[in-house]
């Protein structure tokens, strides 16, 4: 059983339960990253196989749920790592990305809407790679996390698609298009924030 970092006054956990902390944090993200295939796979059926789109739906939201629990767990223990910082946001990347190439391929998502989504994920995770080889490592921002649960949100809605439209969108098509919105912002900000980086002739 892990020891939460919350020990008695005057005592610090040990190597052995930090390291076994960190593989369990590490392993949720991987669980993640494992949950991509799955679920797109049931997007994929869901044209033809009954109840597919709930369970595709149901298993995104739990592949996305471990996102804030391993979050949760880093922060109550102070077991956050440069390497886990990186397989966490690795992993909502390929989560989204993954599902949403799948919401195109049924006809649930603009390509054009994936398209800008993927490109960011790309060029984000490029420049932090660029920037972490100069020394400089970072952060997840608030705009990050907006972005995700704006786009998991979208994602979810898109699933399942209600039938009724608002004007000549349906409801998933609208929180898809501020999903978007709000992923070129994000990204921006990224860009603004490493400008010095970029500009300064180490990447």
């Amino acid at each position: 059983m892990l020891k939460p970092m919350a020990p008695a006054a005057g005592q610090r956990m040990t190597m052995r339960d930090r390291r076994r902390t960190v593989q369990l944090l590490n392993g949720i993200s991987l669980l993640r990253v494992v949950m991509v295939l799955p679920v797109m796979a049931l997007v994929l059926l869901g044209p033809t196989v009954r109840y597919a789109y709930v369970a595709a739906a149901a298993a995104f939201t739990a592949a996305a749920a471990t996102d804030f629990l391993d979050g949760y767990l880093a922060r109550r223990w102070g077991a956050t790592t440069e390497f886990g910082v990186f397989l966490d946001t690795t992993a909502d990347k390929l989560l989204v990305s993954g599902v949403l190439i799948a919401l195109v391929a049924v006809g649930r998502a603009s390509p054009w809407a994936a398209l800008v989504i993927v490109a960011r994920e790309i060029a984000v995770l490029g420049l932090k790679a660029a920037a972490a080889s100069s020394g400089t490592v970072v952060r997840p921002s608030i705009w990050g996390k907006l972005k995700f649960n704006v786009q998991f949100l979208a994602i979810v809605l898109a699933i399942l698609r209600f039938p009724q439209r608002i004007g000549f969108w349906h409801l998933d098509e609208w929180v898809m298009a501020v999903a978007v919105v709000i992923t070129v912002l994000s990204a921006s900000q990224y860009f603004t924030r490493l400008s010095s980086v970029l500009g300064s002739g180490n990447l």
